[in-house]
């Protein structure tokens, strides 16, 4: 059998690392590079290599940002009265699509996981405490998934705050137009728990 010279089997290692990026994607990506003119390749290692560089994370929210507060941070059009805990970045941006939110964030940047090995350390829990207490904010929503270390991380930090500290959870349930025999467990179990009366 034939294989890649040792330069493309590399490229397609790296490129078989990403999260959901199979060999077969690997290898059409690694073409794909190899194809495209050398200012199109440099200008594509340039970007990585200045996001690793130049971008921070915020002081505040622990979003990435040019600068040492975010444009969500400074943005005084906000509701300084609520925060968002979010487990990463990319969940910020999906919050934001839906127009619907116009309070703060707080990124973990992961989930509490012993056997990934992320500690409670790793999450700075501790800066949001003190940001919450500090800027007097009224609502905490937790927007962690709905997995094991979702729950097990919400459950953590909701035990932080004292008892008059709003706190609240996202509501999860089932999909429109799912059928229930595909659910998941935990998602049907919240339908349960959030279950809401029509008359």
């Amino acid at each position: 059998m034939i294989e890649y010279p040792e330069y493309i089997q590399k490229v397609i290692g790296e490129f078989s690392k990403l999260p959901g990026v199979g060999y077969k994607t690997a290898v059409r990506l690694t073409m794909y590079m190899l194809n495209k003119e050398m200012k199109d390749v440099l200008d594509f290692c340039d970007s990585i290599k200045k996001c690793k560089e130049d971008l921070k994370y915020c002081k505040k929210c622990n979003n990435f940002s040019e600068n040492d507060i975010c444009s969500i941070c400074e943005d005084v059009g906000r509701d300084r009265r609520v925060i968002c805990i979010v487990q990463d970045v990319k969940d910020i941006y999906a919050f934001e699509k839906t127009r619907n939110y116009r309070g703060l964030y707080y990124v973990l940047h992961g989930l509490i996981s012993p056997i990934k090995g992320v500690s409670v350390e790793d999450l700075k829990i501790d800066l949001l405490v003190k940001r919450v207490e500090e800027e007097k904010i009224n609502e905490v929503i937790l927007a962690t998934s709905p997995t094991l270390e979702g729950e097990a991380t919400s459950i953590y930090i909701s035990k932080l705050f004292p008892k008059e500290q709003k706190l609240t959870r996202l509501a999860y349930g089932v999909p429109l137009g799912s059928d229930l025999e595909y659910v998941d467990e935990i998602t049907l179990s919240r339908a349960l728990d959030f279950r809401q009366s029509i008359q």
